[in-house]
């Protein structure tokens, strides 16, 4: 994993200094190297974090093929590398490395630009065509890897963050109204292709692109398509658990120290159990992480969201798999302090302290290990989430997670949101998203339904997770693998019966039923729990007081707030507004991040 960045100009020398700045404001996510290419035309930027083969595999990487030069900057992990690798080397593809990056760049070499389809993985990556002068840009299907870009001066500049971007003084900082909705109404999801920022774009997951002096031309080479399906629970369930298990072989394959997530849920247990037994055949003990925080034990609230605490089943599932299983404690203070990094990390405000404490438990597994398996992407997949179950939720004209569509815009002045109107517009947006997207005509009404929370899910609410993972995992240089992510199991659960993935009214029955073998009837057939919040009042009474102070300042947040409304929400009961874990006390987090964020990112509201 890494960071990449790079600067196209056609009409005079790109700035090797800027992109070598812009590079700098990434390096947390490739502390193990850095390097540059720079021509008349392209200038690369490359911080590289050592995962496979260390010694090798620095970029950009080039090769030379029939008398044409080629040179790549790379982030990602490709998990089929040894069966492309064979199937290159016939068509003259010479390796010299054992590195991915190596078999991405005779990908696209060998097979130009259908190379994206040949890969399974998580990727982001630019090729330069040196002979053609032309860039080929490739973003994975299911968007785990960022690739942002923009054109300034003359100039087409693209990174794995935004911050990059922003180091170049042509970049505008203008956030129009449709981010500021996305903001208030949306956060930290985001709308596909968006970067917040008015002349930010991202490239969506599974786009590719190619620039030449005829300019930018994008194109989706993957989407998920409805097909008809025949066959029976039983046999459902034998192919997911090959498709998992085969993804989870892939993925544990590592050159440096490698461990798992372990919340003692669902989705986390499932791939423990799984890389667990791959370590104990080759004689090792895999090791294992739970998350929990300061005084969690003495505060913990049951509730239809979180009906039980984690502590208990992770570790009664790392003793029952033999795994080396650590529990790393959140202090509240420190959670509260990680707020404004977390805000760095990301970009912009995120999901407050669902983000900081991520970036404060990866900052401790870095201490022992570079490369960790999670299990995000399961219940977009499988069915998770009640609005897959729940037509009321689903068709109510605003996205489904999003509690009170009103409640975080209300707390702000109507002149600067104009909440209705961006209501409306994102109502609208997300008509298009529901409207779009692929069923069949013979589709009873819960398999429609359940096709297009999928859609919905996979395209929106999991991208936002993958996006914080990533985010708040390479702050603190750990590369996070996301087994579920594999576009393989996607496309074959997205055709299976709703009636078979909901068998009994169990969610995920279909993932339970495939992995009976591996786990144990505690864990298989639990109640899905999502990752932890804090409990602690202490933790209230500090962010509480951060957002005090902040205000005192006369920052944005002064300007813009409505002071009623917000003393109404403090003195208030917690109120859900973003999906199943942001009360009251992370609606005050988000607002510190808010006001930290225009002010350190000297944002401009293009009113």
């Amino acid at each position: 994993m890494c960071s990449i960045c790079g600067m196209i100009d056609y009409f005079k020398k790109p700035s090797e200094e800027t992109v070598r700045q812009m590079g700098l404001t990434m390096k947390s996510r490739g502390p193990d190297a850095t390097e540059d290419f720079c021509d008349d035309t392209v200038a690369l930027h490359h911080n590289r974090l050592s995962v496979m083969d260390p010694k090798n595999g620095r970029q950009p990487m080039t090769a030379f093929f029939k008398g044409r030069e080629y040179v790549i900057v790379y982030n990602g992990e490709i998990y089929n590398s040894p069966e492309l690798r064979k199937e290159l080397e016939p068509y003259g593809a010479v390796f010299t490395t054992n590195c991915d990056t190596e078999t991405v760049l005779w990908s696209y070499i060998i097979f130009g630009n259908e190379c994206p389809k040949k890969l399974n993985g998580i990727f982001a990556f630019a090729v330069y065509d040196m002979h053609d002068r032309k860039v080929f840009f490739a973003r994975d299907r299911l968007g785990v890897k960022p690739f942002f870009y923009t054109e300034a001066d003359g100039a087409f500049m693209f990174a794995s963050e935004i911050k990059a971007l922003l180091q170049n003084p042509k970049v505008s900082r203008k956030v129009d109204m449709m981010g500021l909705w996305q903001l208030v109404f949306l956060s930290p999801v985001t709308l596909s292709g968006s970067g917040v920022f008015r002349d930010i774009k991202e490239l969506k997951p599974a786009e590719c692109a190619e620039l030449s002096k005829n300019g930018l031309k994008v194109w989706k080479y993957w989407e998920l398509e409805a097909k008809p399906w025949s066959g029976d629970a039983k046999l459902a369930a034998n192919e997911v658990g090959e498709l998992i298990a085969d993804a989870v072989r892939r993925q544990t394959v590592s050159d440096v120290p490698l461990c798992t997530f372990l919340s003692g849920g669902l989705d986390s247990s499932v791939l423990t159990a799984l890389a667990a037994e791959i370590y104990r055949k080759k004689g090792k003990t895999l090791a294992t992480y739970s998350f929990e925080y300061e005084g969690n034990r003495e505060n913990f609230k049951q509730s239809l969201f979180q009906p039980q605490g984690d502590d208990e089943f992770a570790k009664y599932l790392a003793k029952w798999l033999m795994t080396d299983h650590t529990v790393l404690v959140a202090p509240n203070s420190e959670v509260a302090d990680c707020l404004l990094p977390a805000t760095d990390a990301r970009d912009f405000p995120g999901q407050a302290d669902i983000d900081s404490s991520l970036l404060l438990f990866c900052k401790m597994v870095k201490e022992n290990h570079t490369v960790a398996i999670s299990g995000e992407c399961s219940d977009e997949i499988f069915g998770g989430y009640p609005w897959f179950y729940r037509p009321e939720m689903l068709y109510r004209d605003f996205f489904p997670w999003i509690h009170d569509p009103m409640g975080r815009a209300g707390i702000f002045r109507d002149d600067f949101v104009k909440p209705n109107e961006g209501f409306g517009v994102l109502s609208g947006e997300y008509r298009k998203i529901i409207n779009g997207c692929p069923t069949l005509p013979w589709d009873s009404d819960s398999m429609r339904t359940s096709r297009i929370a999928t859609c919905l899910s996979v395209g929106y609410f999991m991208t936002s997770l993958l996006e914080r993972k990533d985010r708040m995992s390479m702050y603190s240089g750990v590369e996070v693998r996301v087994p579920f992510a594999d576009h393989r199991i996607l496309e074959y659960v997205y055709n299976v019966p709703w009636e078979i993935k909901f068998e009994k009214g169990v969610e995920k029955a279909l993932l339970r039923r495939s992995m009976t073998k591996y786990l144990p009837d505690k864990i298989l057939w639990r109640k899905k729990s999502p990752y932890p919040k804090t409990h602690s009042p202490q933790y209230r009474e500090r962010v509480t007081a951060m957002l005090s102070d902040r205000l005192d300042k006369k920052g944005i947040l002064a300007e813009v707030i409505d002071r009623s409304v917000l003393e109404s929400v403090l003195s208030g009961e917690d109120k859900t507004w973003f999906g199943q874990l942001m009360s009251t006390p992370q609606l005050i987090a988000w607002l510190i991040q808010f006001d930290y964020w225009v002010e350190k990112y000297n944002v401009d509201f293009e009113m």
